[in-house]
């Protein structure tokens, strides 16, 4: 590789992938994401940012903020947003037989079966105190020879009913022998699968970039602001929001509580290009490898997507645009959600599998939405008055350009005869 790459164009550092890999690998379930944001994040703030920045808590959720400028109201306000929890399973119930039934959440039942996961059980004698089961296997009929024929040649699915956490218990009173663990309806499960780099070129896989990429980014993108001596007009609130799984309950809390004048949800994307039986949908072609999204529609603004745009131009760094409807699907919401007047718009990444054990990502997709959101967050502070330009800008397609007649020319009185 040649030494003057950028650095969305050359392979990501170990040592960034090994923080991602941390990130990533942190047990934060929803409700319960303290691993991911107070384990991990706080930690690596600590090391990278200035002593005078600071960290907002919460006291409904472990979502944390960063802040550059706390109290500085009269700033313009810029919210960077990802969020740290995670899909999971939860135990549903247990049966004489020692199995643990449990809720499939947000996963298609079948890309469970077989895989290693990890339980987490508060200990019913001293609550606030959790202990992680390993070993265990989610399971649904046992073995091909005891389903029904529907469901051996491919005619029937396995339903979320069906769907069993195995820790292999024998002997006698099974029921009892989970039931002494401390097993109890609630616990959280979630896979037990790290990233790891990929064979192709700059692509990794594994479990949960949904959305630890998300935190991932914003990190960096604060550390990056922070070498590079901060900002001056602009206040940046680097945001790890919780509850985005169940409807994006963290962030709107957070945009309630703080204000921002802009937003920007930074979540995975998909790979619409590479998705089977999805090419008659006519969708936007994101394709992994070819950099990070932008979503135009829903609430959007496109003040904001242009100074996103403009500066991935000046900076040559791939960008792809989206195309959302009614509503973004991501934290890119939270403004709206929680009545806050800001200019928003979502950022990501295609990835595979969502929501599988085995997503899938482009490192350069990564490093693009990083390098372009810090150069964004640096063309706001550069601006004379961000407040103003927001305001007083507003697209006016009244105002549109004629692009001209393409076919024939048209008579002076309009008419076609």
């Amino acid at each position: 590789m040649s030494d003057n790459k950028q650095p969305w164009a050359a392979p990501m550092p170990e040592q960034q992938f090994t923080l991602m890999r941390e990130i990533l690998a942190a047990p934060s379930p929803i409700g319960l994401e303290g691993a991911m944001t107070y384990g991990v994040l706080k930690p690596y703030f600590d090391r990278v940012t200035p002593k005078d920045w600071h960290l907002h808590q919460f006291k409904g959720h472990a979502g944390v903020v960063l802040d550059t400028h706390p109290g500085r109201d009269d700033m313009f306000k810029v919210m960077i947003i990802g969020h740290a929890d995670k899909i999971r399973m939860q135990v549903r119930s247990i049966g004489d037989d020692g199995k643990i039934w449990i809720n499939t959440d947000s996963f298609l039942p079948t890309v469970l079966i077989g895989h290693e996961v990890k339980l987490f059980s508060e200990d019913p004698e001293n609550p606030g105190s959790y202990r992680v089961i390993e070993g265990g296997t989610v399971e649904a009929l046992g073995a091909i020879h005891f389903a029904d024929e529907a469901v051996r040649t491919g005619k029937k699915g396995v339903t979320k009913e069906q769907i069993y956490l195995d820790l292999q218990i024998h002997g006698e009173n099974k029921k009892q022998q989970v039931e002494n663990l401390g097993v109890r309806p609630g616990d959280s499960i979630i896979f037990d699968r790290p990233i790891r780099r990929g064979f192709s070129p700059d692509t990794f896989y594994g479990a949960y970039l949904d959305n630890g990429l998300g935190c991932f980014v914003t990190a960096e993108i604060a550390r990056l602001i922070a070498e590079a001596g901060g900002t001056e007009k602009v206040r940046v609130l680097f945001t790890m929001a919780t509850y985005e799984e169940i409807g994006r309950l963290g962030s709107r809390v957070m945009a309630g509580e703080l204000k921002p004048d802009a937003l920007i949800g930074v979540d995975v994307n998909h790979d619409y290009v590479a998705a089977p039986g999805m090419g008659d949908k006519r969708l936007a072609p994101l394709e992994m490898g070819k950099g990070f999204t932008m979503s135009v529609g829903s609430i959007a603004s496109e003040q904001l997507n242009r100074v996103i745009e403009s500066t991935a131009k000046e900076y040559d760094i791939p960008m792809q645009r989206d195309m959302v409807g009614a509503d973004t699907g991501t934290d890119g919401m939270a403004g709206v959600l929680a009545s806050v007047d800001c200019a928003a718009t979502s950022v990501g990444f295609p990835i595979r599998n969502m929501h599988t054990i085995s997503e899938t990502a482009n490192t350069g997709d990564v490093l693009a939405a990083i390098h372009a959101l810090t150069h964004t967050i640096q063309s706001l502070d550069a601006l004379a008055d961000p407040h103003r330009e927001f305001l007083d800008n507003h697209p006016r397609l009244d105002q549109a350009s004629p692009l001209g007649h393409q076919g024939s020319a048209k008579p002076e009185n309009g008419s076609d005869s």
